[in-house]
């Protein structure tokens, strides 16, 4: 059992829950405040990356990402 969950949304950004920590490119550890749950951007639209600020549905990104259905 992973300590932390992924969950996409479609049209919409990354959602984690549960204990994790976000660093950056050069290992800096962002402030998440305590919060166990954060969005991060996918549209690439964000003024705050990583984290997202609904600017997906202003720029009407659209993505829908499915797990694949197991063909036997």
């Amino acid at each position: 059992m992973s300590d932390c969950e992924v969950k996409c949304r479609n049209n919409g950004p990354l959602l984690l829950s549960g204990s994790f920590t976000l660093k950056d490119s050069d290992e800096a550890q962002f402030d998440l405040g305590g919060r166990e749950t954060i969005a991060l951007c996918r549209c690439g639209h964000s003024e705050n990356k990583p984290f997202c600020d609904g600017a997906h549905s202003r720029k009407n990104f659209i993505s829908e990402i499915k797990v694949p259905s197991k063909e036997e």
